[in-house]
Protein backbone atom coordinates (compact mmCIF):
# COMPACT_ATOMS: atom_id res chain seq x y z
CA UNK A 1 0.00 0.00 0.00
CA UNK A 2 2.80 2.39 0.90
CA UNK A 3 4.57 1.58 -2.37
CA UNK A 4 1.44 2.36 -4.41
CA UNK A 5 1.08 5.69 -2.60
CA UNK A 6 4.72 6.49 -3.35
CA UNK A 7 4.31 5.63 -7.05
CA UNK A 8 1.16 7.74 -7.23
CA UNK A 9 2.97 10.68 -5.59
CA UNK A 10 5.89 10.19 -8.00
CA UNK A 11 3.50 10.20 -10.96
CA UNK A 12 1.80 13.32 -9.59
CA UNK A 13 5.18 15.09 -9.27
CA UNK A 14 6.11 14.10 -12.81
CA UNK A 15 2.78 15.37 -14.09
CA UNK A 16 3.15 18.66 -12.23
CA UNK A 17 6.71 19.01 -13.53
CA UNK A 18 5.56 18.42 -17.11
CA UNK A 19 2.71 20.87 -16.64
CA UNK A 20 5.05 23.51 -15.22
CA UNK A 21 7.52 23.04 -18.09
CA UNK A 22 4.72 23.30 -20.63
CA UNK A 23 3.37 26.48 -19.07
CA UNK A 24 6.86 28.00 -19.03
CA UNK A 25 7.51 27.00 -22.66
CA UNK A 26 4.14 27.98 -24.10
CA UNK A 27 2.70 30.53 -21.76
CA UNK A 28 -1.01 30.74 -22.63
CA UNK A 29 -1.32 34.17 -21.03
CA UNK A 30 1.44 35.59 -23.25
CA UNK A 31 -0.13 33.99 -26.32
CA UNK A 32 -3.52 35.40 -25.36
CA UNK A 33 -2.08 38.88 -24.88
CA UNK A 34 -0.24 38.71 -28.24
CA UNK A 35 -3.43 37.61 -30.01
CA UNK A 36 -5.40 40.39 -28.34
CA UNK A 37 -2.83 43.02 -29.35
CA UNK A 38 -2.77 41.77 -32.95
CA UNK A 39 -6.58 41.79 -33.02
CA UNK A 40 -6.59 45.42 -31.84
CA UNK A 41 -4.01 46.37 -34.49
CA UNK A 42 -6.11 44.73 -37.18
CA UNK A 43 -9.23 46.43 -35.90
CA UNK A 44 -7.67 49.89 -35.90
CA UNK A 45 -6.00 49.45 -39.29
CA UNK A 46 -9.18 48.15 -40.94
CA UNK A 47 -10.08 51.51 -42.49
CA UNK A 48 -6.63 51.85 -44.04
CA UNK A 49 -6.83 48.33 -45.45
CA UNK A 50 -10.29 49.04 -46.83
CA UNK A 51 -8.99 52.13 -48.62
CA UNK A 52 -6.12 50.14 -50.13
CA UNK A 53 -8.48 47.43 -51.37
CA UNK A 54 -10.82 50.06 -52.81
CA UNK A 55 -7.91 51.73 -54.61
CA UNK A 56 -6.71 48.41 -56.06
CA UNK A 57 -10.20 47.51 -57.18
CA UNK A 58 -10.70 50.88 -58.89
CA UNK A 59 -7.33 50.50 -60.60
CA UNK A 60 -8.27 47.04 -61.89
CA UNK A 61 -11.61 48.35 -63.15
CA UNK A 62 -9.80 51.21 -64.91
CA UNK A 63 -7.40 48.75 -66.57
CA UNK A 64 -10.32 46.54 -67.63
CA UNK A 65 -12.11 49.51 -69.18
CA UNK A 66 -8.93 50.46 -71.04
CA UNK A 67 -8.59 46.94 -72.42
CA UNK A 68 -12.25 46.90 -73.47
CA UNK A 69 -11.77 50.20 -75.32
CA UNK A 70 -8.69 48.87 -77.12
CA UNK A 71 -10.51 45.69 -78.10
CA UNK A 72 -13.50 47.69 -79.31
CA UNK A 73 -11.26 49.95 -81.41
CA UNK A 74 -9.52 47.06 -83.12
CA UNK A 75 -12.59 44.89 -83.60
CA UNK A 76 -14.17 44.90 -87.07
CA UNK A 77 -17.51 43.66 -85.83
CA UNK A 78 -18.34 46.54 -83.51
CA UNK A 79 -21.58 48.05 -84.77
CA UNK A 80 -21.93 51.74 -85.64
CA UNK A 81 -18.22 52.35 -85.85
CA UNK A 82 -17.45 55.55 -87.70
CA UNK A 83 -15.54 54.45 -90.82
CA UNK A 84 -17.43 51.25 -91.44
CA UNK A 85 -20.77 52.92 -90.95
CA UNK A 86 -19.92 55.68 -93.47
CA UNK A 87 -18.66 53.12 -96.02
CA UNK A 88 -21.88 51.14 -95.75
CA UNK A 89 -23.96 54.22 -96.62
Amino acid sequence: MQQSIQTNLKRMRNFLGFSKSFLIRKNPFKLLSKEFVSMLKNFFSMNKKRKMVKYRLNYQIYKLNQMEKLIAQNNEHVFLRGNKFNEMR
